[in-house]
């Protein structure tokens, strides 16, 4: 059975044992999550890990690849593979950092700009869903559980 958001919900009987699993409700609460951020980006042709690049990039001046493999949590070889396909449609770009001359640092183009402005319609969309399921305290409260699991 579905909602109108496009999610699926699980009846609560039939789950027996699973439903006891914290674990297990983190799984389906992501993936429905999930489900709608991909309807919602949809159009964007974007995925939740090179969105979360692209503002990252935007937000910190000077930012090298591996400093964002390690902010998102992202192993070497996938953030790698993120960065090439937003350079290969023009939303980033490599240069030489301007404090090491060691260092190569990303920066968003204007292209990757404009995207990065349709995706924060987008994501206020997708925030607004996720939010209106708990009161603004409940926001908070859950964050700060979730960044124990995360960190």
């Amino acid at each position: 059975m579905g909602d109108t958001a496009g999610t699926k919900t699980i009846p609560e009987e039939g789950l027996g044992a699973l439903d006891e699993i914290l674990g297990f409700h983190i799984r389906l609460a992501h993936n429905a999550v999930y489900r709608h951020f991909t309807e919602t980006f949809a159009d964007l042709g974007l995925t939740q890990k090179q969105v979360s690049v692209l503002w990252l990039i935007e937000d910190s001046d000077d930012i090298a690849q591996t400093d964002l493999g390690r902010r998102l949590q992202i192993d070497r070889a996938t953030i790698m593979a993120i960065v090439n396909r937003l350079q290969s449609r023009g939303y980033v770009e490599r240069s030489q950092s301007k404090t090491d001359g060691r260092r190569q640092t990303l920066h968003i183009t204007p292209a990757g700009h404009d995207a990065l402005q349709k995706a924060w319609t987008a994501n206020r969309i997708h925030e607004e869903w996720l939010k209106s399921k708990f009161t603004p305290e409940e926001v908070d409260v859950l964050i700060n559980f979730l960044r124990r699991i995360h960190d």
